[in-house]
């Protein structure tokens, strides 16, 4: 909500038959009342409190304020109402109108050109901290409504493999720095800052061409990248749900949405694995698919082919399916949003359309908060 939100145009000859603003009474009214229907009381304090703070800072340093005697009044009223509403102590202000400002400016040694500083500086210490506290709540309830997602920091992604896995090894334990000490080529290693919002299919591009030392506006820099990520994917269904979601790269504003991608390396547990009888490997080291959204999110997607719920002669598998759902369970609890498609289902004729409508509908979902 704007200061201007809390003016009504009158019709007039101002500014060439225009019309002039002045104050929604009705509005201020209601204010006082109650909350309004269609904003919060937050919204509005903060509105407020810079339409006074413009306002007289305006009639301390040459003229040009938007409310009158009256009208400054009545603003002021609604001000402490809706502060009082949220929890909060209203500003003190040792002037009701702006004759009474210029009383006091004038008794406390403020008059005159120089001391339109000092003016100024009285209005920012009286409506500056109501104005400041009232920005960090309007922030702090900004960051709520992004989903919680994982605890932790970012630090890399290892994605893509397109040949023998990646041997990976803990280089500095204190800064918990891995490195890539075998099969490293085979593999891409993002390690750019994370933006707040998610990693985008843009800002892959910009990497890509930074370490191709390509062009990042050159169509065909986004092309190479497609190919080297499709490139990882080694089943029919997992190339289908790429090539689906990808497609959107291609309509307008394509570069924002959140880039899909391909077999990233979740955990590394080579040791347990190869000890006899052992039991608590982690599994899934690679999950097939990732998307970091703008609400935070960070959204696996699994393709099941029969490998992941029947033995080696196609058997129904109980230990590979309990398995794989206390694999979920681990990841869920970490803050991860899992979603799983079967590869049955992704070899159906309808398979592109039911994939173009999932991928509109988790977009839709994990939207940056505001957008």
């Amino acid at each position: 909500m704007d200061p201007e939100d809390f003016f009504e145009t009158r019709p007039g000859s101002w500014f060439g038959g225009h019309g002039s603003l002045t104050l929604d009474v009705q509005l201020v009214d209601d204010l006082r009342r109650g909350p309004l229907a269609d904003r919060s009381d937050l919204e509005v304090g903060l509105a407020l409190t810079r339409l006074l703070h413009e306002d007289f800072t305006a009639c301390g340093t040459g003229g040009g304020q938007r409310l009158d005697d009256e009208s400054v009044m009545l603003a002021i009223k609604a001000h402490r109402v809706v502060l009082e509403r949220l929890g909060m102590e209203p500003p003190r202000l040792p002037f009701r109108n702006f004759s009474s400002f210029g009383d006091y400016w004038r008794r406390n040694g403020m008059s005159g050109g120089g001391g339109w500083a000092a003016r100024r500086e009285c209005v920012e210490s009286l409506l500056g901290p109501a104005r400041d506290a009232l920005e960090q709540l309007e922030e702090a309830e900004y960051e709520a409504q992004f989903k919680k997602g994982p605890t932790g920091r970012f630090k890399n992604l290892i994605f893509a493999a397109d040949g023998p896995k990646p041997k990976i090894v803990l280089r500095d334990a204190v800064n918990n720095d891995v490195e890539i000490v075998s099969n490293a080529d085979n593999c891409l290693v993002f390690t750019d800052p994370l933006s707040p919002y998610g990693l985008t299919w843009g800002e892959m591009i910009a990497w890509w061409a930074n370490r191709q030392q390509a062009d990042p506006h050159d169509r065909r820099t986004a092309h190479a990248l497609y190919a080297r990520l499709a490139a990882s994917l080694d089943s029919e269904p997992e190339r289908l749900l790429f090539r689906s979601y990808c497609a959107r790269y291609g309509a307008e504003g394509g570069n924002e949405l959140p880039a899909l991608i391909p077999q990233v390396y979740l955990h590394y547990d080579p040791y347990t694995r190869r000890t006899p009888g052992h039991t608590s490997a982690l599994a899934r080291q690679r999950m097939d698919f990732l998307l970091l959204t703008p609400d935070r999110s960070r959204i696996v997607i699994e393709v099941d082919g029969v490998q992941h719920y029947a033995d080696a002669t196609g058997k129904a598998s109980p230990k590979l399916y309990s398995e794989m759902a206390a694999e979920d369970r681990r990841l869920r609890l970490m803050g991860y949003d899992i979603y799983r498609f079967g590869g049955h289902e992704l070899a159906r004729p309808d398979a592109s359309t039911m994939l173009h409508s999932f991928f509109g509908e988790l977009l839709s979902r994990h939207k940056r908060p505001g957008a």
